[in-house]
């Protein structure tokens, strides 16, 4: 479903972001992980929705509840009972909900169905997470960045420390987003990460140059998840 992120990939982010890291303070750190999310509660929703579906059919055209019961039953019984109809309706409810969470378990197709905003919302959220845990509060001078991309999802984030975020807007990151995704698009994802860092790396020279006391406080390498 994604390209797979190899040693020598591994290899190039780690150098992009030495590189990055010669002329500033800033600590740059880069994620990237096949999905943000499982998104089974997508596959839920669209299992509820072809329930309702069969419930709305069997409303709208209460003959063809018959007409399938007759076609499934045989002809020449007796006419169903209300009770019989209903518990035939329940059961194909249940097999429509079954058979669409069935289907939905095709990653693939969940990620087709799954809104666009929803898995925007998630991959925020994920990069966000993982921010706090590997990059938030952990320079002296709150100068972390976070380059987060999410494969699957075709979408990335970055998210920046205190220090980053007063004296820039999310606007300046437009053209680290821009070469980075190209570069997905393509097929080339640790290119495109690579390419970011660059972009990155020129705001946070301009912003925070290196000092000579500055230490590397963390560690420049690819994180996948």
């Amino acid at each position: 479903m994604v390209n797979r992120l190899t040693r020598d990939d591994h290899s190039k982010v780690s150098a992009a972001i030495a590189q990055a890291e010669r002329s500033t303070d800033g600590e740059i750190v880069a994620v990237a992980t096949e999905l943000s999310d499982s998104y089974h509660d997508v596959a839920l929703h669209w299992a509820v929705a072809g329930m309702i579906l069969v419930l709305a059919g069997a409303a709208w055209q209460p003959d063809c509840l018959q007409s399938w019961f007759a076609l499934l039953f045989g002809g020449w019984t007796a006419a169903p009972t209300l009770g019989e109809l209903l518990t035939f309706l329940m059961v194909l409810a249940v097999l429509k909900f079954t058979a669409v969470l069935l289907i939905l378990k095709y990653m693939p197709l969940r990620l087709l169905l799954t809104p666009g905003a929803t898995k925007s919302r998630r991959v925020r959220r994920r990069a966000i997470a993982l921010f706090k845990a590997a990059a938030e509060r952990r320079t002296e001078g709150r100068t972390g960045i976070l380059i987060y991309l999410s494969m699957g999802e075709h979408r990335a984030e970055i998210v920046a420390d205190e220090a980053i975020t007063n004296v820039t807007t999310p606007e300046i990151w437009g053209e680290a987003m821009a070469a980075l995704l190209a570069e997905v698009r393509d097929g080339r994802p640790a290119d495109g990460i690579c390419a970011a860092i660059e972009e990155i790396g020129t705001v946070l020279t301009e912003h925070f140059p290196k000092s000579r006391d500055n230490s590397n406080e963390i560690p420049d390498k690819l994180i996948e998840l």
